[in-house]
């Protein structure tokens, strides 16, 4: 089992700045293919970004390619979700989930966080 708690979401102004992060816990966290889901309202949940389980692979949605980045700290068992030059469009709750697989599905991921609220201004 695999636990996963999303943090760092809230208000921001169009172009600002937020930093997600979502600690993992679990024996074998750190062995995981991490991602960063979407869901705004009524709308589908949509991949954001997606990391290797060493960090060596990155992979990023082309709606937030060059402002998003997806890195990991395996020694804090943190996956971090770096987002700038926001838009009111990236507004949505933004999911952490763990997998075993590289891969944009959502389906692919077992485990899921609860999900931070990422709300931005225009």
């Amino acid at each position: 089992q695999v636990q996963l708690v999303e943090s760092g979401g809230g208000l921001v102004p169009a172009g600002g700045s937020l930093r997600l992060s979502c600690t993992a816990s679990g024996r074998t966290s750190v062995s995981y293919v991490m991602g960063w889901f979407r869901q705004a309202p009524g709308k589908e949940r949509e991949f954001v970004a997606t990391i290797s389980s060493r960090g060596s692979s990155t992979l990023i949605a082309d709606s937030v390619k060059g402002r998003f980045t997806i890195s990991r700290d395996n020694a804090k068992n943190i996956i971090y979700l770096q987002m700038n030059s926001l838009k009111p469009e990236d507004t949505a709750v933004y999911y952490c989930a763990a997998g075993a697989y590289y891969s944009v599905i959502s389906t692919s991921y077992t485990y899921w966080g609860q999900g931070t609220q990422v709300t931005v201004s225009s």
